[in-house]
């Protein structure tokens, strides 16, 4: 009993500690201010008009929104599901303000799986702190991508519930896996516990290979059974949201396309999944890899800030610019010369964690160095995309689902999960006496002088690098070949600076160590010393792309565009209608948090509109902007100021066509739309739609159709014709949850145009609704909560059952 006492308040004191770091790093929260991320914003603008919604009719979800992408579900922005109980849960974890309460998950669940590795509670602490400050963990919640962040923070936790179990602790190893299961799959980042599977497979193939060769199967497929079970069950009490996504996935440019054409007429090479070219955009160089240990290996990020300690900087003083000026400039150095488009900063481990993952692999033993290694690899390998081309090209067209997730660059994260473990095992068996004191200062030397040997190494290769970037071109036309002969200065003066800072740092690790080694310190002050070592590194670089100047006023995140006169222009016009936004195209939702817009900010677009884009919108093709009911053309004049133009032939929200013309495919469909008079004309496929027998129409002058009430999930219209009609409706068509009423009776429509609605209408005065009643939340629900309930009672009994056992041992004594 008392063991378990002072069990439970170590735990609580290290909880508190990473409460209180994860407070002090993000201290302006305190300050009552927010992080100002990027991506965060275009969130804001997309989730603008179901928040609204929600404020308005105390809570409910529309489940549909038509500010952006011309309409779509809120499946992807954050909408809220009946008994998402693992939401509930998340929130409590997460009590902390943002980011703070991130960074206080990334410690808590690498804690917990270091625990889970029968490790030390300092050593589980230090760990923690080495997971948490990994410089790309710090810069995804720098720029907002805290769905990967979530994801990212509650693999640890998964990864413990697993272990546990291997370990015969079937009943809460069982309990963790499911737990964290479900809050890993509620976190809504599927990319990243994609990734946190493969891992899982290597995992798994080690211990098969030890159980065989230990003749312990048996054991192997019970844990085996329960992980089985227990990721089933965290899975379902997702059902809902992950049911709505599948469905969303399949709509978007996720999905299968019905297009084997491209824009200019040439046959499609690929039809499903996304393209290897925009898979592999971001792929890490081989050599770019060297981040791992030193930071700005290849200058850092694509905005290095500088300040006064550049060559740059000098020059521009020099050169009688003023000081604020050269030091604006100076703060945004375009420094990294990779391979990639854009990078935000490098994905840097830490000096010594690498260091301390090489000494893992020779003083360590067992199963977890191997599937921490073979995880390693793994990563590595994979997120060298075109750049280690048969295997990548290998994993896009055989391994199922690969091809659906872009950026294969980020798999790294990976190897800042696995490394830490392994450096973290390997101080435990530093400090453990049973181990030969020969064996570890073996170790020890062997391992400093190989990060030595790099160190050396990239050094000396240092003259074989030209420090030329792949948009040094555009650099050069801006700044002139003297700004960017001085920039790649400063490319190679951080090489060499970060080259010698993570020299140095290794040189201090082994030096405590081998001080401890000789008995010169104590175990809790090399424990402390190497703790310490690690955050000065990985703040010391954090604090270079996260830091203080982040942080805004909530204000102004609440509200994070503002409105222009062309916004407000637009604005006067009361109607219902959309805006296309020139300077945005389909990429961005600034036009969203004003306006209902054609354009958008998400990974996933929908797949029909982007196929407009591409085929005609982007080509200037007025007459899709038409039938789109795009009231509003925002542009630039000469001046650089946004203009509103309004579009007179928009066609509104509906009309009454007289022909539907007859397609079979998805290709004949969009091109039929080139010389399409979509005011009296619409193109249907016939394949999809095989009841629609009638094409002709007669449509009456005096025909009428009105939107009498909007709503962004309902939709009341008032038509009045004398002769049957078939009505065309702006909105777009998505056949899982919108259902049209004709004076209260269901009635079919279908779709026009390739993205459009459309219904039969009988002559007469009608009311006509769109309703949108997606059965796959009322379905999904129901799977949830009955996962809920059997998660919930299967915790109950096992801290029954704990407890009974725990009376029963102190009664034998």
């Amino acid at each position: 009993m008392k063991s378990g006492l002072k069990a439970f308040y170590t735990h609580s004191f290290v909880l508190v500690f990473f409460v209180i770091v994860a407070l002090a790093y993000f201290s302006p929260v305190l300050q009552g201010k927010v992080i100002e991320q990027s991506d965060i914003r275009q969130y804001t603008g997309m989730a603008k008009e179901q928040n609204d919604f929600r404020k308005k009719n105390d809570g409910q979800e529309p489940y549909w929104t038509n500010s952006a992408f011309g309409g779509m579900p809120t499946y992807q922005l954050g909408a809220y599901y009946p008994h998402d109980y693992v939401k509930k849960l998340d929130r409590l974890i997460r009590f902390l303000p943002r980011p703070a309460d991130y960074l206080f998950i990334y410690f808590l669940g690498f804690y917990i799986l270091l625990c889970c590795l029968k490790v030390d509670y300092r050593l589980a602490a230090m760990g923690a702190l080495a997971f948490g400050f990994s410089t790309y963990l710090i810069i995804i919640l720098g720029v907002g991508h805290n769905a990967k962040a979530h994801a990212l923070a509650y693999m640890p936790m998964l990864l413990g519930g697993i272990v546990l179990t291997f370990r015969g602790k079937y009943l809460w190893g069982f309990v963790l896996t499911a737990f964290a299961m479900a809050l890993e799959v509620g976190a809504n980042h599927y990319q990243m516990t994609y990734y946190f599977m493969l891992l899982v497979l290597i995992l798994g193939v080690v211990y098969l290979i030890y159980a065989i060769r230990k003749h312990t199967l048996r054991n192997f497929f019970i844990s085996l059974g329960l992980l089985i079970f227990a990721v089933v069950l965290g899975i379902a009490a997702n059902t809902t949201s992950l049911m709505a996504t599948k469905e969303y996935a399949d709509w978007s440019t996720r999905g299968k396309s019905e297009l084997t054409i491209n824009p200019d007429g040439s046959e499609k090479t690929k039809t499903q999944g996304l393209t290897n070219e925009y898979i592999t955009q971001y792929s890490y160089g081989i050599v770019e890899s060297l981040n791992l240990f030193v930071p700005r290996l290849f200058g850092g990020s694509n905005a290095e800030d500088l300040g006064g300690n550049s060559k740059t900087y000098d020059f521009l003083i020099d050169q009688g610019i003023s000081r604020s000026q050269a030091l604006d400039f100076s703060k945004n150095l375009p420094l990294y010369w990779g391979d990639q488009p854009i990078v935000a900063g490098p994905a840097y481990i830490g000096a010594i964690i690498l260091f301390l993952f090489l000494l893992g692999l020779l003083l360590v033993k067992g199963k977890a160095k191997w599937w921490l290694l073979g995880g390693v690899i793994m990563a590595l390998l994979l997120s060298w995309g075109k750049n280690f081309g048969p295997l990548t090209d290998f994993m896009i067209d055989y391994f199922p689902l690969y091809n659906k997730f872009r950026a294969v660059s980020s798999i790294q994260v990976i190897v800042e999960l696995c490394a830490p473990v392994l450096g973290v095992l390997a101080v435990k068996e530093l400090l453990d006496p049973d181990v030969d004191k020969k064996e570890k200062l073996r170790a020890l030397k062997i391992s400093f002088f190989i990060m030595l040997g790099i160190g050396v190494a990239l050094f000396l290769m240092k003259g074989a690098f030209n420090f030329v970037g792949a948009s040094d071109e555009t650099l050069q036309r801006y700044y002139g070949d003297e700004i960017l002969s001085l920039i790649r200065l400063d490319r190679e003066a951080v090489y060499t600076n970060d080259l010698l800072r993570s020299i140095i740092f290794v040189l201090l690790a082994a030096l405590f160590i081998w001080l401890y080694l000789k008995e010169k310190i104590k175990k809790n002050l090399l424990v402390l010393v190497l703790a310490l070592l690690i955050v000065v590194d990985l703040v010391g670089v954090d604090l270079r792309y996260v830091n203080k100047d982040d942080f805004v006023s909530k204000r102004k995140m609440a509200e994070p565009f503002p409105e222009t006169m062309a916004d407000k222009q637009i604005s006067q016009d009361k109607g219902i209608y959309r805006v296309y936004n020139t300077q945005e195209g389909i990429n961005g939702a600034r036009t969203s948090y004003y306006h209902k817009s054609i354009g958008g900010y998400h990974a996933a677009k929908p797949a029909r509109l982007q196929d407009l884009f591409d085929f005609y919108i982007y080509k200037g093709k007025i007459e899709i902007l038409d039938m789109l009911n795009v009231k509003y053309v925002i542009q630039q004049n000469e001046e650089g100021n946004s203009v509103p133009t309004m579009n007179p032939n928009a066609n509104g929200n509906a009309w009454f066509v007289d022909k539907l013309i007859a397609v079979n495919s998805a290709n004949e469909e969009i091109t039929a739309l080139e010389h399409l008079d979509s005011k009296h004309e619409a193109v249907v496929n016939t394949s999809e739609f095989s009841n629609i027998n009638r094409f002709d129409y007669q449509t009456d002058s005096l025909a009428t159709v009105v939107l009498t009430d909007y709503e962004p999930n309902q939709l009341i219209y008032r038509s009045s014709n004398p002769n049957a009609g078939v009505l065309v409706f702006s909105e777009m068509y998505y056949k899982n949850g919108w259902n049209a009423y004709i004076d209260g009776e269901l009635k079919d429509h279908f779709r026009v145009d390739y993205v459009l609605r459309s219904l039969k209408v009988p002559e007469g005065e009608h009311e006509i609704v769109f309703k949108f009643e997606p059965e796959i939340v009322k379905t999904g629900s129901a799977i949830t909560l009955a996962s809920s309930i059997l998660l919930g009672l299967i915790v109950i009994g096992g801290i029954v059952y704990s407890a009974r056992g725990s009376s029963k041992k102190e009664g034998d004594q």
